[in-house]
């Protein structure tokens, strides 16, 4: 009796510990930091990763109509026509750009990356990151606060619902945070269904509005009568359009996430996978339909929608507040179809937010990770789904769930990432000398910033949620890159066929020794007189054959890279160089890369640097230089736990 209990005990502990494992791995399973490899021939139509797309930018007909009013009044259908051109003259053009230059779906982040290498482009990617961050949580929030909205305001819904409208919003983040959790599939399909039903429910709202229009219309002139008596002149109408353009730019959403589904897209089947120019053809054709679609739905809702409806039903606790459309779907077509479109309008909002968050699951680990600047299970989705989820809690409560008070936190996220993109494209015209595309960019990107300015002026909040998500980043990100520093940081190590031959050749001796060199000394020291020495200093026997080791730093602010070791032969001494972020790390890799091609343990020489320690170990993880024997000897013990497999390292 006494052993059964205590073999089941035993069992139900083991049982405990491996429940426990089984959790742990599906939490930290499902890696997103990988690159698209998919072939071009393969993936979806353009139109159907078109709808993808939309259910971040089409859902934004829901609210846009009613904040527009809040801004410009009876002015907002010429405020909008304002966005509309920006929209195809402006942005259009820059994410076609962007396209040609970023087809695997990494986005203007990475031009600007690229054209700016070093620590300079590092920080500007963690400040950009920031922003989108802004975009994509406040494109969760504010969806789901609009789709609180469309379900509290529906005739049919419970009064009880009236006074939790943060309640209700927070059960939608939460919802879309378990899918998440359980994992996020078919997405497209889903989004082609919904994308469909929602603009043929617009299409039909707009007709019937304008219809309305025709038969009712002292409704146009009571509006042109409003908008002359409080605009004197065409001259004066146009200028105040444009100073409250800024406060309608939200309307601009949804282009950088169509450059990053790109990788979905299915191209031609010759194209070249590093250049897809089908995909290229493609996204440009799914960019430029899905603005001309939303370009019209503006128009024709700011249209109706100013003309239609009470001004006091925009303002807060009317009905229009939030779902102005909505407001005209249960007016004219009854409260049957307002209910469905209510419905409608609910679910493409809430999948808004899912797009949303795929686009953070996408973008943060392929950049931060990648950098050094974030913790291993940063790499996997669930455990960045909960942060996900619990920011957007935290913003929701912050605006109580109000659609109005988050527009200009969305604004500035979605403007910020457009100016980016109109900035990394104009710098690339500049570097391809193009005298036609170049005059043309810098008007786009000033007129991006002046706009980016004017919101953040005019509604600052946009702007301290964005340096909260950007501090929180850069601080993270640098305390996560100091941890990480001594982990090996190296991919791969590859040798030339001539270093190769240098190593067999030492390591036919049954010793592998290597010795530190410092590329400054090229030119400074005659290296047969160096090997002399070090073999006096290192008690080495003077006919022991050596290896010298050169490592050049490359870029420092990179993390992970691919060491390619070249062999070289200079003054009669045998070289294996290499170029690296960081000397230490590549070492190391050398290192051990070698013991386990040759069976030889190695031994790598280096002496004292002379300076301050604290320096040299800011040095290293700024520079990527320091005092390399130390740093290179906490790599190999952290990579390699057994020492007497463990290459080893002398400092005299």
């Amino acid at each position: 009796m006494g052993t059964g209990a205590a073999g089941d005990g035993d069992s139900g502990v083991g049982g405990g510990a491996a429940r426990w494992r089984g959790l742990s791995r599906w939490f930290l399973e499902t890696p997103v930091a990988k690159e698209p490899e998919a072939e071009p021939s393969e993936g979806h139509p353009w139109w159907r990763v078109m709808c993808l797309t939309g259910v971040d930018y089409f859902s934004t007909l829901g609210y846009q109509p009613g904040i527009a009013f809040l801004a410009a009044g009876v002015l907002s259908p010429v405020a909008t026509l304002v966005l509309v051109a920006v929209t195809l003259f402006g942005a259009l053009p820059v994410y076609r750009h962007v396209a040609e230059e970023s087809p695997h779906g990494r986005g203007s982040i990475s031009m600007l990356q690229r054209y700016l290498p070093g620590w300079p482009g590092k920080f500007l990617v963690l400040v950009l990151l920031g922003f989108l961050a802004t975009d994509f949580i406040i494109t969760i929030t504010l969806s789901s606060a609009d789709a609180t909205a469309h379900v509290i305001e529906n005739p049919f819904a419970p009064d009880a619902l009236r006074g939790h409208r943060v309640g209700v919003t927070l059960a939608f983040v939460t919802v879309l945070g378990a899918v998440f959790l359980a994992g996020f599939g078919q997405a497209i399909g889903i989004a082609v269904v919904l994308v469909t039903v929602y603009l043929a429910l617009n299409l039909a709202v707009v007709a019937v509005a304008v219809d309305h229009l025709f038969t009712s219309p002292g409704a146009v002139v009571h509006w042109e009568n409003a908008l002359t008596a409080r605009y004197a002149s065409p001259l004066a109408l146009v200028g105040f359009a444009l100073l409250v353009f800024p406060r309608l730019a939200l309307g601009l959403s949804g282009f950088e996430t169509g450059v990053a589904v790109m990788p979905l897209i299915r191209g031609r089947p010759g194209d070249d996978p590093a250049h897809p120019a089908g995909r290229i053809h493609e996204a440009r054709k799914l960019l430029a339909t899905v603005a001309v679609i939303m370009s019209f739905l503006l128009i024709a809702s700011s249209f109706t929608t100013a003309v239609l409806i009470p001004p006091h039903e925009f303002q807060p606790g009317g009905r229009a507040n939030g779902r102005a459309l909505a407001y005209l779907a249960h007016g004219y077509l009854g409260e049957g179809f307002g209910t469905l479109y209510d419905l409608s309008t609910i679910t493409i909002l809430w999948f808004a937010g899912a797009s949303a968050m795929a686009g953070l699951l996408t973008v943060v680990p392929r950049y931060l990770p990648r950098y050094g600047m974030a913790p291993h299970w940063a790499a996997a989705t669930r455990p960045l789904v909960l942060i996900f989820t619990a920011v957007a809690f935290g913003i929701t409560i912050l605006f109580r769930a109000d659609v109005d008070a988050q527009g200009g936190a969305y604004a500035t996220g979605v403007l910020v990432v457009i100016l980016s993109a109109a900035l990394a494209v104009t710098l690339s015209a500049h570097r391809a000398r193009s005298r036609r595309r170049l005059p043309f960019y810098v008007a786009i990107t000033a007129v991006l910033t002046y706009t980016t300015i004017a919101n953040i002026f005019e509604r600052p909040e946009g702007i301290k949620i964005a340096s909260f998500f950007i501090g929180t980043i850069i601080v993270t990100s640098f305390l996560s890159r100091a941890t990480r520093s001594f982990e090996l940081r190296v991919e791969g190590v590859r040798l030339d066929a001539r270093a190769r031959r240098f190593v067999r050749e030492v390591a036919a001796s049954g010793h592998l020794p290597l010795v530190a060199s410092n590329p400054d000394d090229r030119g400074r020291v005659r290296f047969p007189e160096k090997e002399r020495r070090a073999c006096e200093l290192h008690h080495l026997p003077p006919d022991q054959p050596l290896l010298f080791l050169e490592i050049t730093i490359g870029d420092a602010s990179e993390f992970i890279s691919v060491v390619e070791v070249t062999g070289r032969q200079r003054e009669g001494c045998r070289f294996l160089t290499a170029r690296s972020p960081s000397v230490a790390n590549a070492v190391a890799a050398i290192l051990l890369h070698l013991r386990d091609e040759t069976g030889v343990i190695p031994d790598v020489y280096f002496h004292w640097a002379e300076g301050n320690p604290m320096l040299a170990l800011v040095g290293y993880l700024i520079l990527g230089g320091g005092d390399v024997a130390p740093m290179t000897r906490e790599i190999l013990r952290r990579a390699e736990p057994d020492p007497q497999r463990r290459p080893r390292v002398h400092v005299g």
